[in-house]
């Protein structure tokens, strides 16, 4: 999970989206002076909407700084498609002069507000005055909302489902707060078989009927396993993409009921796995020690370099690693160019029993303590406790079957 980024109180987080880099150079140039705006992101390029929507998702910046003078026409069917996925982020347009033309088009479709070269110091301060009084800003009062960790493998079958299962099986027994493991992948799903368990509902009904985590109906929908909450996948193959508003609501919801939402992923090419990544705290991209997964995980991080997300906001799990394996971890680190988080071993036994009898890996195993530590590094639980915690599950296996 990124780090919490501290600014000063007047400073308003942005979007920049300015295909002329003169003009995105020119505005940059004022910024350290006027401490107007911190830019969370910068795209060239006016972005096609499943991109535009990962990335207001992503930063949620407070607004969208856009240049209004390359193709005003394109720019104002942005402002349309900003207002519609995120309402409270509003669009400050730049431009090259004062264009009377270019202020009444963009303000017509729903921009804030409107800058222009040289960017006056005492203009941008006026205007992110206005700015906040239009915004809604959260109480410092607020409680602490939950963390949505997701899950994708690079190539399927590479065991991410079981991972996401497990990890958030230790999650909820390690920081004791509620847990919701969802099934995203509508057509394969399996997280019902490996929990053994069968619910009413699905991910696919909640996001149908828009029911949330506070609505009356929530409780039909999941199902329970060892403390965990449980959104399996429909039973039948459903090939349809989830609404990203919908998914947003949803999740959104589940935040405020859960101290952790895990979200069990299609493969990392499929697009609701990058919708849904795009909505998350922290993310794991899972791949096997062989050739034609890591060939793929090395594809995955440069699409997702590609659109947007950082290399800091991801992580890169190796599963099913053995001692046997030509290649370490430094040599894999090198092919994707981004660090290996954890190799999860390969201990087939352990797994088996597991999964067979749908319980939860525990400190007897590698692969119990294995997942127990990406779990612990994941919730921040430092060195001491964790000692005290393998003590506890030692002398009393939570989620054995009697």
């Amino acid at each position: 999970m990124e780090a919490a980024i501290h600014r000063p109180a007047q400073q308003l987080t942005a979007l920049l989206i300015a295909p002329d880099r003169e003009l995105a150079l020119q505005f940059a140039q004022t910024l350290p002076a006027t401490r107007a705006f911190q830019i969370l992101g910068d795209l060239k390029t006016y972005p096609p909407q499943q991109i535009l929507e990962m990335r207001l998702r992503q930063l949620q910046p407070d607004v969208v700084l856009l240049d209004l003078a390359t193709e005003l026409a394109a720019a104002e069917n942005l402002i349309r498609l900003i207002a519609q996925v995120q309402p409270d982020t509003q669009v400050v347009g730049l431009h090259r002069r004062n264009d009377s033309e270019a202020i009444l088009r963009s303000l017509r479709v729903g921009a804030s507000e409107f800058l222009y070269a040289p960017f006056d110091p005492a203009v941008q301060a006026e205007a992110v005055g206005r700015l906040r009084r239009l915004r809604r800003f959260e109480s410092p009062a607020e409680r602490e909302l939950g963390k949505v960790v997701v899950f994708a493998s690079a190539k399927p079958g590479s065991g991410a489902s079981t991972l996401a299962a497990q990890i958030a099986l230790a999650l909820g027994r390690i920081t004791d707060k509620r847990v919701l493991l969802a099934d995203l992948d509508l057509v394969g799903g399996s997280l019902g078989f490996y929990l053994r368990v069968d619910s009413e509902g699905s991910l696919l009904d909640a996001l149908e009927d828009h029911c949330g985590a506070a609505s009356p109906n929530w409780c039909s929908l999941v199902a329970q396993a060892h403390g965990l909450d449980v959104l399996t996948a429909p039973d039948m193959p459903n090939g349809e993409q989830p609404e990203p508003s919908r998914l947003h609501d949803l999740l959104e919801g589940a935040r405020r009921t859960y101290g952790w939402i895990i979200l069990d992923l299609p493969a990392i090419f499929h697009r609701t796995s990058l919708l849904a990544w795009s909505e998350s705290d922290d993310a794991f991209l899972v791949a096997t020690p062989e050739l034609p997964s890591l060939h793929l995980a090395r594809k995955a991080v440069n699409l997702l370099s590609q659109i947007g997300f950082p290399r800091e906001r991801y992580r890169v799990l190796i599963n099913r690693s053995s001692r046997r394996d030509e290649l370490r971890n430094s040599d894999m680190e090198k092919i994707f160019n981004v660090p290996v988080h954890a190799s999860v071993p390969d201990d087939y036994l352990a797994l088996d029993r597991v999964v067979t009898m749908g319980q939860a890996l525990n400190g007897d195993s590698e692969l119990g303590r294995a997942v127990e530590d990406v779990a612990r590094r994941l919730a921040g639980v430092p060195a001491a406790e964790k000692r005290r915690s393998a003590v506890v599950l030692t002398a009393r296996p939570v989620f054995s079957e009697s």
